[in-house]
């Protein structure tokens, strides 16, 4: 098994969260890459294949392209020459025979699957629907989808959807007339009340309860005929706040029955409330007229508000504010497909998101089943119109690169079942599911089951998958708004539920993230490499990962910076490099470089460093990869360059902290006589002491490579940082600690630099999910901030950093801040460690992290420790770098450790040591 190899949780990260699907231009373009390096054929394909891939042009768009049949298969496929080509293989590698009235390849003319080609328009999109769902042929495929050219407006499908009743408020028919209303909703707050009996069609009267002490709005519902203890719940809290003044003022009264009994007992009552106005419309004053208009229609707002579900809501709000805020990333005709979802009914909306938020990719029809979704049949078979997703039926086998996803939708019975069916009865020998998946698919490759499409459909039935034009472009949507691959949809749920709260900021865009389609295409485009070098590391699939490699290799511009400047010429901000497509590119070269090193290709390793080293001049990653660089030429026995690029390195602005620490061990290492006379000038830097404190302890183990543990002076095992907070409780001087590493410090800084964190700059702040600004990694923060950060500073060192701290931590307690834990440490403990720390320090340290985040926030010290003289107003802190038998600094520890006595901090190195065993 390989291991974690460096640069690859990096990239993990930047993924985020894998597409179910690629784009099938990115397997074309590693295919037409060769796996070696030195190689130069295919160059042209090369080319081609990434200029179709960038095209602007509609024609050259997915779902533009035209369809023909395939000669051997008889399939439906995109008439590209790449996706052509690509088909015919996989269906000549199954072994089938064509027909002998067949053409050959070569005589076979590639027709379109249907020869006129009819615009989608309102009368013929309602007829198809009609005609589909009189004929319930919603389990039939759909060989053409049609996708909506732009502007052609549709109509509304709200087939499924009962709207309330909305009152027309102020015209002659309500002054004339009663006003009587009826509003669908829910008796909430059932699980706080006694356990009483619900009864269907029961009547139902409300009562205020403004005496309540959670909501003084809060309306009590009870049945009508009983006495006033037996009450069943509430109305929902956003409903009574509308109702309760006009209840109030004796405007209106409300009674209502039961419509339905939830399968919960203690659920949401779904209830039918009747509200009618005590006075009439003509006889209000016409203040008291337009007050009643404004409740009202906040009240049917809110009960309309409440029959959407959340996820529908948060999604439409989703792809509503890309498109607000992305518009010139897309063309018409994604334009006009985004849209189009508003249009669909609700049934189809929820079933769409419901789908979308699964892991997938294939789901069986059979299996699908939601509460809130009225008619499913009718769902599906909307969304297949729009183009929203795909399904393949009992009549229509699916291609070879969907057999391994569909089998997946079967249960390990069933596949064991086909497996008999299809492998001379005997099955696979193996009771892995995984095993026998792997088994059938490569049969069928291999020509020995031809007929196992027809036996998965046989068992899994009709089965439906989001299409990959709504895959492709909502994982776009996502990714412009978040930002990152991380979160979701999800990230509204959390919110919701109160789980997740994110500071509050201001979003100032004047620049976009992505200039114009082109950037946000290779964005894409790379992170889909990124995402296929990661899954080959998955099973080291060699070949793979290095077509990956040479891939991004010739996709890099020779100057970076320069581009990036070209790109987005009034911005110096260095962040917006990060959502380009050669910083993803970046991120797969190193981790090719750690792939070469893994496999000793040492030339190889060197190679792509220097192509990383030339193209980013200006990148706080220099320093790793020159130390990477140094390592490797020494591996090769040049020491002569190795020592040359040590020696460059040290003078590059770029290279900093823990690196620059480990190239100056290098110079000092490899500058011995005949290659250097003189002593390095960094020799001295290196020879300076850091105090050290050795103690002994009582080894449970004494293995090489396994973690060390100890017995305590308590008697109980522990590690070498628990026996260090031990001896220094102790003997060491009587101090209070507790082993942090960095968490704490990142905690205090966030909390000491709140308001400077989330300040007003503009282009950092992108979306409302946002836990710090997206300039914090770069030195863009600092240069950004300089004169707030250095006033607040001022304050933190003249000793206000207690008071920062406690109004930090009350006003912000459980937002979302990178880097703060507000559950490891307590706000006292926080408060003592700030008052013995003092000021001087904490204001140092501060003024570093704010420098150079991205350097500084890993490496600190094992333990923080304080304690106080006399009557608790003078305190003192020290911070101790644990090390146990047979380890040692790492460069970037030592850096830190100088880093603090600079700035005024105690430090020292507790060496553990074992017991001599008798």
């Amino acid at each position: 098994m390989v291991p974690m190899l460096p640069g690859r949780e990096s990239l993990i990260r930047l993924i985020g969260k894998r597409r179910r699907t690629l784009p099938p231009n990115l397997w074309l373009l590693l295919e037409s890459v060769a796996s070696d390096s030195s190689s130069g054929k295919n160059k042209a394909s090369l080319e081609a294949c990434s200029a179709a891939a960038h095209s602007e042009k509609p024609g050259d768009l997915p779902f533009d392209v035209e369809w023909v049949a395939c000669p051997v298969c008889g399939c439906s496929i995109r008439g590209t020459d790449c996706i052509i080509n690509s088909h015919l293989d996989s269906c000549l590698a199954t072994g089938k025979k064509r027909k002998l009235t067949q053409s050959t390849l070569l005589q076979f003319n590639f027709r379109p699957k249907s020869t006129t080609t009819t615009p989608l328009t309102n009368s013929s999109y309602q007829a198809n629907f009609e005609k589909a769902n009189e004929s319930n042929c919603a389990n039939e495929s759909i060989n053409e989808r049609t996708i909506p050219h732009h502007g052609v407006d549709l109509p509304s499908l709200n087939m499924h959807c009962q709207s309330l009743k909305i009152p027309r408020l102020g015209s002659n028919e309500a002054e004339d007339s009663d006003f009587v209303e009826t509003l669908e909703t829910f008796i909430v707050g059932r699980r706080f009340q006694q356990n009483i009996e619900l009864r269907h069609d029961a009547s139902l009267s409300v009562l205020r309860d403004s005496e309540n002490s959670n909501d003084i709005h809060a309306i009590k519902v009870y049945y009508a005929d009983a006495e006033s203890e037996q009450m069943l719940g509430y109305l929902p809290r956003e409903l009574a706040r509308c109702l309760s003044p006009l209840i109030d003022k004796n405007q209106i009264k409300c009674q209502g029955s039961i419509t339905s009994l939830p399968k919960h007992p203690l659920g949401a009552v779904p209830i039918r409330l009747v509200c009618q106005m005590v006075i009439k419309d003509n006889s209000m004053e016409s203040v008291d007229r337009e007050t009643f208009k404004l409740l009202w229609r906040d009240v049917v707002r809110v009960v309309d508000h409440a029959k959407t579900p959340s996820y529908q809501r948060n999604f439409r709000l989703l792809v509503q504010d890309v498109l607000h805020n992305h518009l010139h990333l897309f063309v018409d005709e994604e334009t006009s497909f985004l849209g189009l979802f508003n249009l669909l009914s609700d049934d189809a909306q929820r079933l769409f998101v419901r789908l979308y938020t699964r892991k997938g990719p294939w789901f069986r029809m059979a299996n699908i089943s939601y509460p809130e979704i009225s008619d499913l049949k009718k769902a599906i078979l909307e969304l297949q119109l729009a183009g929203y997703i795909d399904s393949f039926p009992l009549s229509e086998a699916p291609s070879i690169n969907d057999i391994r996803d569909v089998l997946d939708v079967l249960s390990a019975s069933e596949i064991r079942e086909i497996s008999k069916l299809e492998l001379c009865k005997k099955g696979v020998n193996s009771a892995r599911r995984k095993d026998i998946c792997n088994h059938l698919y490569h049969a069928y490759i291999n020509g020995r089951c031809p007929y196992l499409p027809k036996r998965v459909l046989e068992w899994a039935g009709t089965c439906v998958k989001i299409s990959s034009m709504a895959e492709m472009l909502l994982w776009r949507v996502q990714r412009l708004f978040f930002l990152n691959g991380d979160q979701d949809l999800s990230a509204f749920l959390l919110v919701n539920l109160g789980l997740v709260r994110f500071p509050d900021y201001t979003c100032s865009v004047s620049l976009p993230i992505f200039p114009d389609r082109n950037n946000l295409l290779a964005y894409d485009e790379a992170l889909g490499i990124a995402q296929i070098m990661d899954q080959s590391l998955d099973e080291y699939n060699l070949e793979t990962i290095v077509r990956c490699i040479n891939l991004c290799n010739s996709h890099i511009p020779k100057s970076f910076e320069k581009e990036i400047q070209l790109s987005v010429p009034d911005s110096p901000l260095k962040f917006f490099s990060h959502f380009s497509a050669a910083w993803v590119y970046s991120k797969v070269l190193f981790l090719g470089v750690s792939v070469f090193e893994h496999e000793r290709r040492y030339e190889d390793a060197v190679g792509l460093l220097r192509v990383l080293l030339s193209r980013f001049t200006s990148d706080s990653r220099r320093g790793h990869w020159l130390l990477r660089l140094s390592v490797d030429l020494e591996h090769l026995g040049r020491l002569d360059e190795s020592l040359s690029v040590a020696e460059e390195g040290v003078l590059d602005p770029w290279v900093r902290a823990g690196s620059k620490m480990a190239l100056q061990r290098r110079i000092v290492r490899l500058a011995k006589p005949p290659r250097r006379w003189r002593v390095p000038n960094c020799a001295h830097l290196l020879k300076r002491k850091i105090k050290e404190v050795n103690i002994n302890g009582r080894p449970l183990n004494c293995e090489t490579g396994a973690k060390n543990i100890f017995y305590g002076y308590d008697g109980d095992l522990c590690g070498v940082e628990q026996l260090a907070l031990q001896y220094y409780a102790g003997d060491g001087g009587s101090w209070q600690g507790i082993h942090s590493e960095s968490g704490i410090w990142m905690t205090i800084f966030g909390l000491l630099m709140w308001d400077i964190i989330f300040s007003d700059v503009p282009n950092v702040f992108h979306s409302k999910f946002q836990m710090a600004p997206l300039d914090l990694d770069t030195d863009d923060f600092y240069v950004a901030r300089k004169f707030h950060i250095e006033a607040h500073l001022k304050l933190i060192q003249d000793g206000k950093a207690e008071e920062i701290l406690t109004s930090s931590w009350k006003s912000h307690c459980g937002t979302s801040c990178r880097g703060v834990n507000w559950e490891r440490h307590s706000l006292s403990e926080l408060q003592t460690v700030v008052a013995c720390i003092g000021g001087h320090c904490l204001a140092s340290l501060c003024r570093h992290l704010a420098q150079d985040y991205r350097s500084w926030s890993s490496g600190m010290p094992d333990l923080l420790l304080w304690r106080f003289h006399g009557d608790r107003d003078v305190g003192e802190s020290k911070l101790v770098e644990v090390k146990g038998p047979r380890d040692r600094l790492s460069e970037q520890q030592r850096a830190w450790m100088l880093l603090l006595m600079d700035c005024g901090f105690d430090t020292e190195v507790c060496k553990v040591s074992p017991v001599p065993l008798s």
